[in-house]
């Protein structure tokens, strides 16, 4: 689905890489966590896997197609299969959750009024029905942060990357968000998360089979087997 072959980075080019030869797959159905000191080059490392930025060198293929060789057209036209929720989670103020959830849409030209039965059931699903009205200003960290994943799988994406998810929230929050993770994986959704809370990612071993990766030095590698 996606894959980075040989990819190297630098922020500007010729300078000093960030990181150099990763190589990785995501496979359907994957679980993966992405792991690594702040600084580390994860949130980039996403940006690169959604075509948010292109490799210094290397390749970055999205569902087979190389990104390199992909229009802005095609670009976005990849970037509908995969939903992305950002660390710092931002919305317009000046709509309701529901209408933040349902931006995606509006922005493909979906019908949203003849979505309104599944955005009820997806504000149902992260526990947000009740604050379905409610202003981003009025919410907790928590409820913006399951806000987040719901705007980011509305369009039914194949592959949901996830940087910091829960940074911003208590560790009850951050397990009810985890589960909500897990559970699009187990609908077969490609998941990867950006974490530095080792914690978490122990806690999510009984609940997943994930491959977990650490970044740092420049290399992409697998984490050890103690962590």
């Amino acid at each position: 689905m996606i894959e980075l072959d040989n990819v190297a980075y630098s922020y500007d080019f010729g300078g000093r890489e960030l990181f150099s030869d990763v190589s990785l797959k995501l496979s359907p159905g994957s679980f993966h966590f992405l792991t690594g000191p702040s600084g580390a080059g994860k949130t980039t490392f996403l940006k690169l896997c959604y075509g948010a930025l292109r490799p210094s060198s290397g390749a970055v293929r999205l569902f087979g197609e190389d990104l390199g060789e992909m229009g802005r057209d095609g670009v976005a036209l990849s970037r509908r299969r995969i939903g992305v929720v950002h660390q710092d989670c931002q919305f317009l103020d000046h709509l309701t959750v529901r209408e933040n959830v349902a931006l995606p849409l509006m922005v493909a030209g979906e019908d949203v009024t003849a979505e309104q039965a599944n955005l009820a059931e997806l504000l149902s699903w992260v526990g947000l029905s009740e604050r379905a009205d409610a202003l981003p200003p009025e919410l907790s960290g928590g409820e913006r942060q399951r806000a987040a994943l719901a705007r980011a799988v509305i369009m039914s994406p194949d592959v949901v990357l996830a940087d910091e998810p829960t940074g911003n929230i208590d560790w009850e929050m951050a397990q009810r968000l985890m589960r909500l993770l897990v559970e699009l994986n187990r609908m077969g959704k490609t998941i990867m998360i950006a974490t530095h809370d080792l914690g978490l990612v122990r806690a999510a071993k009984s609940q997943v089979q994930a491959r977990i990766l650490r970044i740092g030095g420049g290399r992409l590698q697998l984490a050890g087997a103690d962590l």
